[in-house]
């Protein structure tokens, strides 16, 4: 339960930075293009993405950090074990997808400016590919039964 909860509380932090951007905050930034060089390297936006955008994703990785707890049996059979462990199996596949568009040519041509693309090539793809860490959180248990 406290590896599901500390995975929580950092999605949730996460979830939480993506709210403030989408409010218009602009750390770890001062200026809107600042912003974009840091939170999404894209050399063609002179303006963060739309609010809606990023309420959006904030949202989606708010759900993201309901799963472990889930998982780890914190809410007393809120959805089936099975819901949840297909679930789990999207979420992993979304966050390895991410880490391998790290290292695509065509991610790279995209996201140019730095300091993202630093940071995208030496800690936000690795970290988001390396599936090993997932693997305890997946592990399912063979007597478990659907």
């Amino acid at each position: 339960m406290v590896v599901a909860t500390a995975l929580a509380l950092v999605l949730a932090a996460i979830a939480g930075l993506h709210v403030y951007w989408g409010l218009g905050g602009l750390w770890p930034s001062s200026t809107q293009q600042g912003l974009v060089s840091t939170a999404v390297g894209d050399a063609r936006l002179k303006r963060m993405p739309p609010p809606l955008l990023s309420i959006t994703v904030a949202a989606a990785i708010a759900v993201t950090a309901l799963w472990p707890l889930l998982l780890a049996g914190a809410f007393a059979s809120v959805a089936p074990r099975l819901l949840i462990l297909g679930a789990g199996v999207a979420i992993m596949a979304v966050f390895l997808l991410r880490g391998i568009a790290g290292y695509v040519p065509a991610w790279r041509r995209k996201h140019v400016l730095e300091p993202f693309a630093t940071l995208d090539r030496c800690c936000y793809a690795p970290l988001e590919q390396d599936a090993k860490k997932w693997e305890p959180v997946f592990r399912i248990d063979p007597a478990l039964t659907f």
